[in-house]
């Protein structure tokens, strides 16, 4: 029978996940009588001396908690704990000491809110110390296989939408071409999704290839067409047109996506002898307030979390079909990122609007 269940939050944070972890414990006591702890910083929680857990209840979520951005629990996204780097380099295999932390903890199952790639990791960790486990997608890259809408998603395409309705006015008055560079790893969803809505000229997505001489000849047309500015987005993740990625490199000696933008807009400058500006959007993509719609979703997937358990449903991973919860096998989803088809309708919606997306 189940009496007590965790919840922990890995990688990347985003918006919505404070709604998560408030519908899972609402749903958890008041529905169940359970008793629900959160984990702190994704696995580093359970590998912790003394643990680093905190036992969640309904005062815990004062009406503020929902309306925040990030994770109140915390989060992590440096490493794979059955490759876990010391400090000196070293690699070091920590699932069993996370495991012996989950059954000190005596959790009769938990739920891990995560990508892909966390899901694949909490797989591998859950199988192995034969854990009950349900799977909730959170990513502001939409890149869930399976899944229509993930946590975090809707806000970010909310706040390039923004940024695009604050560039509009100062392109047009200094007669530039705006150049934002957004994020998406290996998926351009924001990119496409908020480029439409903003109203942006040219999309460029890591799933088509683009040619300069094209963006540049679309610039172009725009002038002659009576207008004197332009606005290009740009996922993180665009390759350089000779095939390479960009990247920048840290302080602390990580090596992260980024740089395309600053590529783009120093092509398009010497190209169509416009003047360019880059913004990087960054992180504001992730610690936005929550839209109404990460909100809402976090709090259908938290109770169908809930539901799962107190059915004995597990290794599965609460998803959004055809406008509505439902949920599918954690080995559908683990590991597994899903891109934009060429055949997307938005492409066509695109196309239609006269934005430059690729070579198609």
């Amino acid at each position: 029978m189940i009496k007590k269940i965790g919840i922990l939050t890995s990688g990347g944070d985003c918006g919505g996940l404070n709604a998560v972890i408030r519908a899972v414990t609402f749903s958890a006591i008041n529905e169940h009588g359970w008793q629900v702890y959160g984990i702190k910083d994704g696995t580093l929680g359970l590998m912790s001396d003394p643990l680093d857990v905190i036992e969640l209840k309904l005062n815990n979520f004062d009406g503020n908690l929902m309306r925040m951005g990030g994770t109140f629990l915390g989060s992590n996204n440096k490493g794979n704990p059955f490759k876990y780097r010391q400090k000196d380099g070293t690699l070091v295999d920590m699932s069993d000491r996370i495991i012996r932390g989950f059954n000190k903890l005596q959790l009769d199952a938990l739920i891990g809110v995560g990508g892909d790639g966390s899901m694949k990791i909490l797989k591998a960790l859950t199988k192995k110390g034969k854990i009950k486990f349900v799977g909730i997608p959170k990513t502001i890259d939409n890149d869930v296989m399976n899944n229509e809408l993930s946590i975090g998603y809707d806000t970010a395409v909310d706040v390039v939408t923004h940024a695009l309705d604050m560039l509009q006015p100062t392109a047009a008055s200094h007669k530039r071409a705006m150049i934002l560079e957004v994020m998406g790893r290996d998926a351009g969803h924001i990119a496409l999704n908020a480029g439409i809505a903003g109203g942006a000229d040219v999309i460029l997505i890591p799933e088509i290839k683009y040619s300069l001489k094209s963006i540049a000849k679309h610039i172009e047309k725009i002038r002659k067409d009576g207008r004197n500015h332009a606005l290009i987005v740009v996922a993180e993740s665009v390759r350089k047109e000779n095939g390479s990625k960009a990247f920048i490199k840290y302080i602390d000696g990580q090596v992260r996506l980024g740089g395309i933008g600053a590529y783009i807009g120093d092509k398009i400058y010497k190209l169509a002898e416009a003047e360019t500006r880059v913004t990087v959007l960054g992180h504001v993509q992730r610690g936005a307030q929550p839209s109404h719609r990460d909100r809402l979703i976090a709090s259908a997937f938290g109770v169908h979390a809930v539901d799962l358990i107190a059915q004995n449903k597990f290794d599965r991973v609460v998803v959004w079909q055809n406008r509505g919860v439902t949920d599918v096998d954690l080995n559908t989803i683990a590991g597994f990122s899903k891109t934009i088809n060429i055949n997307d309708p938005l492409i066509k919606v695109a196309k239609a609007l006269n934005i430059y997306i690729g070579e198609i």
